[in-house]
């Protein structure tokens, strides 16, 4: 089987749904892989929905990976995934450039920040320039759940330093 480079959106959180797409896998797959691999841990809304994070998609790919195209058994894979979660950033960096993926959307921006402010500002590209704009729009409608949230607990009388 040939292994197919998958690119993963540009957002902060994903529903079961879409990472079921972007992975290849059914719902029913990923809950199973959250009870046996426990570094797979997607956190719950409010509703009790699954939102997962673009690490918790990786790990998912890496899952599948492990499983379907290198053969390993549910034992094997999650301790190679332990070995490489404890190798660090290298391990990551591998499986980064083994997805085909070209870099993150702040690559590059660390050395001219790293310098007071006084390195030529970065020249952002048109993909770099769409990622920033559906980044913001994301952290705008969170910023508005956000206040819903706050306005629904006031109207309950329950204080945000309550809340866990």
């Amino acid at each position: 089987m040939a292994q197919t480079k998958v690119v993963i959106p540009e957002k902060i959180f994903f529903k079961i749904g879409e990472v079921c797409d972007l992975v290849d896998v059914q719902a029913h797959v990923l809950r199973y892989w959250e009870t046996e691999f426990p570094m797979l841990s997607p956190k719950k809304n409010r509703s009790g929905q699954r939102t997962y994070r673009r690490r918790d998609v990786e790990i998912a790919l890496r899952i599948k990976d492990l499983l379907y195209e290198e053969l390993y058994t549910i034992a094997g894979a999650k301790k190679r995934l332990q070995t490489e979660m404890r190798g660090g950033s290298k391990a990551a960096e591998k499986l980064s450039q083994a997805k085909g993926e070209t870099g993150s959307l702040f690559d590059g921006m660390e050395e001219s920040a790293g310098n007071g402010g006084s390195a030529d500002p970065v020249e952002l590209n048109d993909e770099r320039k769409e990622a920033l704009k559906t980044l913001t729009a994301q952290l705008l409608e969170l910023r508005e759940m956000m206040k819903t949230n706050q306005t629904l607990d006031s109207e309950k009388g329950l204080s945000s330093d309550k809340l866990v």
